[in-house]
């Protein structure tokens, strides 16, 4: 995967089937990493590297919870509701928005990660 940041690293993490896939999951309710590997039958180690490209393209955040017991784990979920991609002078735009109107240009290098 290549190391694309801004508008063009989320146009090329949309363009990954399986990310799309955890992306489309994470929008319907929260879910741990866990979680994500069994409901799509993928390892962890590929579910953490495509939930990395989520979160460092400002797609996804996640939430740390600490169990009872002491263990900890994340919950990741979609952080936009809404993308509209403007081609402009041959420059890519894309603007990312949470209520159906969209926000102004995400800069996925502010990203918490």
């Amino acid at each position: 995967m290549g190391e694309e940041s801004g508008d063009v690293g989320i146009l090329d993490a949309l363009g990954d089937e399986e990310a799309r896939r955890l992306l489309a999951s994470v929008n319907e309710r929260p879910r741990s990493a866990k979680d994500l590997a069994t409901e799509h039958d993928l390892s962890l180690p590929t579910v953490y590297r495509r939930l990395d490209l989520l979160i460092d393209n400002g797609l996804v955040s996640s939430q740390m919870f600490v169990t009872d017991d002491g263990a900890h784990y994340k919950v990741y979920e979609a952080s936009f509701r809404r993308a509209v991609v403007d081609l402009d002078d041959g420059e890519y735009g894309v603007h990312l928005g949470g209520d159906g109107t969209c926000a102004e240009p995400v800069d996925a290098d502010s990203g918490d990660g």
